[in-house]
């Protein structure tokens, strides 16, 4: 009997894993190691360097958000254009522009072409594929993954997050999307840079992570983010401001926003730096300002189809302003 019970103890420890020995080393997904281990380790790699500094830098899932017609789209080409004239390959997911705006926004109006970098890539959706193409975002990224492996790509931009995640407020539906992102990212230590909006906000208040359209999780899985403000100081005028900040120190906060200016140099239509100040001095401050401010914008959203109750919650104004402002102002 003894011997029976000593071979099923023996054949018990070549088929159960001993417990101690998993306790250490890899565990599931997870890898476990002393803090010193990591730190060693970690010193033997190179330190990420800056793409749009102190923005976002390599290694990093970054958000760029701002509302319609600031200029995300612009300077998102402008940081693509810098990091590829250093000899990075770099694709530019382009979902906004057609071919044509594209090519008209970098021409002169005598008919110059602006001349971008070899290793700028954009990538846009071809109308012909799209009328058989299975429109989710599971589709969407398995086939940027694609192209950007296809093409040995490790920087990526994305212009915008709505065409990647439909239902974006949704907190469950964002955040399986921005683990996906980020199993990308980790997976081909790829730099991405997410465009995102803002809704309609009125120009006096300042801009915080709450103004990230979409579910507050979206905020939380980004390495980094930064925004683009207009400013009251002229039509051409915007500040750009850190919200998240991981790797470094918040060197364009409240207090010292980027100061701006788009122009077009030629062809090439770009921000160009002005200086810093405190975000305040580009916002509108007095009550009449700030009143025509919303309902400009409750007029916009209004035109575009908007219900009252709608246009409230995005704007944060009473149904019953919105509606008074609705009856006797706008007809």
């Amino acid at each position: 009997m003894e011997n029976i019970i000593d071979g099923i103890k023996a054949e018990m420890e070549k088929t159960v894993p001993n417990v101690q020995e998993q306790s250490s080393g890899k565990t599931n997904i997870f890898t476990i190691k002393t803090a010193n281990e990591v730190i060693e380790e970690a010193s033997k790699r190179p330190d990420p360097q800056p793409l749009f500094d102190p923005f976002w830098n390599e290694g990093e899932l970054c958000c760029l958000f701002a509302d319609s017609n600031v200029g995300k789209s612009i300077l998102a080409v402008q940081i693509g254009q810098n990091i590829a004239a250093t000899g990075k390959k770099i694709a530019y997911v382009d979902c906004e522009l057609s071919n044509k705006q594209f090519q008209k926004r970098y021409t002169s109006n005598d008919g110059n072409k602006f001349r971008f970098s070899e290793n700028l890539y954009r990538v846009y959706i071809d109308p012909e594929n799209l009328i058989n193409a299975e429109l989710s975002e599971e589709y969407f990224l398995s086939q940027i993954e694609k192209t950007l492996l296809d093409n040995s790509i490790k920087v990526l931009i994305i212009d915008n997050i709505t065409w990647l995640c439909n239902n974006s407020e949704k907190g469950e539906d964002a955040g399986k999307f921005m683990q996906r992102l980020m199993k990308l990212k980790l997976q081909y230590e790829w730099s991405i840079l997410i465009l995102a909006h803002t809704p309609k906000r009125p120009l006096s208040n300042p801009i915080t992570q709450n103004d990230l359209a979409g579910s507050k999780k979206l905020f939380n899985f980004f390495d980094s983010a930064f925004s683009i403000g207009k400013s009251c100081q002229g039509i051409d005028v915007r500040y750009i401001k850190q919200l998240k900040v991981r790797d470094g120190i918040e060197q364009y906060g409240a207090n010292n926003v980027m100061v701006c200016r788009i122009v077009k140099t030629d062809s090439y239509l770009h921000f160009e730096k002005t200086g810093e100040s405190d975000e305040r001095d580009h916002l509108k401050g007095s009550s009449q300002s700030n009143n025509s401010e919303m309902k400009n914008n409750v007029k916009e959203l209004h035109e575009e189809g908007k219900s009252i109750r709608e246009i409230a919650e995005e704007t944060g104004i009473s149904k019953s302003t919105v509606g008074r402002w609705v009856k006797n102002d706008f007809f």
